[in-house]
């Protein structure tokens, strides 16, 4: 007995790998920077940097299933297209996030950059329902996280106002 898939793998794998891609660049880019996070005053609950990885490599792995399971879709051309140009820009915004957090240490900044990230993502899990209920689903742990997030982005900057301000 012979099954027939209708899953489209190379469409399937491209998805995957253009957020992992993405996440990879960023985190290249902001290499042996653990540390010097590591270093600051944390807020309570801030996991142990080696959980980072982690938790982005599963969630890129999401969503990249999600922007699959949309992309896949024949019907609602319009929303479906709407839908992937916000998580584009959700990708862009998550890879420049990092960079100024990390590597340019601007903590507000990267603060009010992950609000606005956060923002684009519901609207994007939004976007997604209309296109794919399944696809809006992948999309909470990474809404969830960005909240957590975006608790410990706040918690750095006002804990190490004092050193970043040099007073």
């Amino acid at each position: 007995m012979v099954i027939h898939s209708s899953v489209r793998y190379k469409p399937l794998l491209i998805s995957i790998l253009i957020p992992l891609a993405i996440g990879g660049l960023s985190g290249f880019l902001i290499r042996g920077a653990m540390g010097e996070y590591q270093a600051l005053t944390q807020p309570p609950f801030s996991p142990p940097g080696f959980v980072f990885p982690i938790i982005w490599g599963i969630l890129y792995l999401l969503m990249g299933i999600a922007s699959f399971l949309v992309y896949q879709k024949n019907s609602g051309t319009t929303e479906k297209h709407r839908a992937l140009r916000l998580y584009a820009i959700s990708l862009i915004l998550n890879f420049l996030w990092p960079i100024l957090f990390f590597n340019l240490h601007a903590y507000w900044l990267s603060f009010f950059l992950l609000l606005f990230l956060l923002v684009i993502v519901f609207l994007t899990t939004i976007a997604f329902c209309s296109v794919s209920r399944n696809a809006a689903r992948l999309l909470f742990p990474y809404l969830i996280w960005l909240f957590y997030a975006g608790y410990l982005n706040l918690g750095v900057a006002i804990l190490n106002k004092a050193a970043i301000t040099g007073s």
